[in-house]
């Protein structure tokens, strides 16, 4: 007969030399299952990618903290620990995860810190929190600090579109938590830096002389001024991974053309932000003055790829405004405010990368836009403007003097103009079956060729305000009079990021988890009844289970135990 210890102990045995198996192949093995609809755990292939490369250890400071910090903040919270909890498991390098409250750090040296946080675009933002029967507020930060051994970046988490509801911006926040921590990551691992053209030599960056753009993209790109004029070849504009034409106002010639659009027939990209009209602002004042059609000749080349830049002015009642001199007070000058609808805001937005979340972008003296025939060109328009617009035919008359009564809304019946429009697929070349400039070989002519280009209809869009004393250039998007920050600067820098690599991590901002909130009526009604069902059905099944198999033991030890003694007795 078997001794009963062994017997008893078999199970145990097997149990735990299966648990020793699994714990070895462990050391061997990795994989990871994601069974959610929405594969909430997995990333983009450009980001496993990024993380299979690295080559030292990362740590994050979650900055967002606190112990009263609402569901919401707390939901994002657990995403941010999760989401670089999942980057260390795709990671070749460990990644590991801390918090940290910037309200901690000493007095003497907390307000440099949370300056070098805004130096990231992490500002701080008040929450409320009900407590002790009454509303209190708390200062948080939410963002994250990415490290290594030598350097540091930050990323700001919580963003959205203006107009979102907290929970929108929240879901929003979260579905983009992959592309910010991986950018973060990005810049701090890879500092190679791509070479961005800034075309000058026909009146482009009149406003800033380049400085918005320049400021928003050092330290990821290298930025340079280029005399087109000066170029020998399509070569010498092939180094450059993006071209931009800021605001021109005079005249391309065909040479110049030619250069343009053979850089695009051999897959360039071209960003064109420029106006049908001109405008001299500084004669807006007493009688006023008018806008007048611009010719710059890029409306040739752009009409070829399937745009054309109207020549007229957009009004639009999601307006800003403008400081305007108001007379004195005293011996000193008085600046007022004066709503001006040639200015405005643009909040909406496509879900494409480069737009998505995005809040919104200042424009000012903005042109219409409009598609035409180009076979082979796919054109995705990306920001619009508001419910209530207008367009004004050039000439129009533009004076501060027809803004001191109310725009009247019945005439703003327009709505959603496309203010930016991206074009991909196959070009054909403006200079197909034409006579191409004197200096260039008939031999080397594409038709057609694989490029991008991102037509704006505002010259302004990327160039920086100025400062309202001393009169220097603002950091894009920065309002002086509003004393608030666009989107301007963000655009600009997922416009370049998806340009230079559209298939790289800027791809999982297209990312999309479903919000599923709970039946609030029907959880009212039933709320007893899912309480009993979750607390005594587990109850009641265990019972059962357990009865069953105590039945079955007695019944099964009770027969062997007969059938024993039946034995010996013989």
């Amino acid at each position: 007969m078997k001794k009963p210890g062994l017997h008893t102990a078999k199970p145990f045995l097997i149990l735990i030399a299966g648990i020793i198996v699994l714990t070895l192949l462990g050391q061997f093995l990795r994989f990871r299952i994601d069974l959610t609809a929405e594969k909430r755990f997995s990333v983009h292939p450009a980001t496993k990618a990024l993380l299979e490369n690295l080559d030292r250890p990362i740590h994050v400071d979650i900055l967002l903290t606190g112990e009263n910090l609402p569901g919401g903040m707390r939901r994002l919270q657990k995403s941010m620990e999760e989401t670089v909890r999942t980057f260390n498991a795709y990671s070749s390098e460990n990644i590991t995860v801390s918090y940290f409250d910037p309200l901690t750090v000493v007095d003497s040296l907390q307000e440099e810190f949370i300056y070098t946080l805004a130096d990231y675009g992490i500002s701080p933002t008040n929450v409320f929190f009900n407590q002790n029967a009454g509303q209190q507020t708390q200062l948080i930060f939410p963002g994250i600090l990415v490290s290594d051994d030598e350097y540091e970046t930050g990323a700001l988490i919580l963003k959205g579109e203006r107009g979102m509801s907290p929970d929108q911006t929240l879901n929003t926040s979260i579905e983009n938590l992959e592309y910010e921590l991986s950018n973060a990551i990005r810049k701090l691992v890879n500092p190679e830096k791509q070479a961005i053209a800034l075309i000058t030599g026909h009146g482009e960056l009149s406003e800033d002389d380049g400085f918005g753009i320049v400021e928003a993209l050092d330290g990821q790109n290298e930025v340079f001024k280029v005399p087109l004029e000066q170029a020998k070849s399509v070569q010498d504009l092939s180094a450059f991974g993006t071209i931009f034409i800021v605001g021109p106002k005079q005249t391309y010639t065909d040479r110049e053309l030619f250069l343009l659009d053979q850089y695009v027939m051999l897959g360039g990209n071209l960003v064109v932000a420029a106006e049908g009209v001109d405008v001299d602002l500084a004669q807006a004042g007493g009688e006023g003055t008018f806008s007048f059609p611009l010719e710059n000749e890029l409306d040739r080349l752009l009409f070829r790829y399937g745009v054309r830049i109207n020549k007229d002015l957009i009004q639009d009642l999601n307006l800003s405004y403008i400081p305007v001199m108001g007379g004195n007070f005293g011996n000193q000058e008085q600046m007022i405010p004066l709503p001006w609808p040639f200015y405005f805001n643009a909040g909406r937005v496509t879900t494409h990368p480069i737009t998505k979340a995005l809040d919104q972008v200042n424009f000012r003296f903005a042109s219409s836009l409009d598609t035409v025939k180009a076979d082979g060109v796919i054109k995705t328009p990306l920001i619009f403007g508001s419910e209530n617009e207008k367009i004004l035919p050039a000439p129009s008359r533009v004076a501060f003097s027809d803004m001191e009564q109310a725009p009247k809304v019945e005439e703003f019946t327009l709505r959603n103009l496309p203010l930016a429009y991206l074009l991909e697929g196959e070009f054909t070349s403006l200079f197909k079956n034409r006579f191409i400039p004197d200096g260039f070989s008939k031999t080397d002519f594409k038709e057609n060729g694989k490029g991008k280009v991102v037509v704006l209809g505002d010259g302004s869009v990327f160039q920086s305000q100025m400062s309202l004393q001393g009169n220097q250039p603002l950091s894009l998007g920065e309002d002086p009079f509003a004393q608030t920050t666009y989107a301007n600067k963000q655009l600009l820098q997922n416009l370049v990021q998806f340009l230079n690599d559209p298939d790289g991590i800027i791809a999982s901002r297209t990312r999309t988890l479903q919000i599923r909130p709970l039946n609030k009526v029907k959880v009212s009604q039933e709320k007893v009844f899912w309480q009993g069902l979750n607390v005594i059905l587990p109850v009641l099944v265990l019972s059962l289970l357990g009865g069953m198999i105590l039945y079955l033991r007695k019944r099964r030890y009770s027969k062997k135990l007969i059938e024993t003694f039946l034995k010996n007795s013989r």
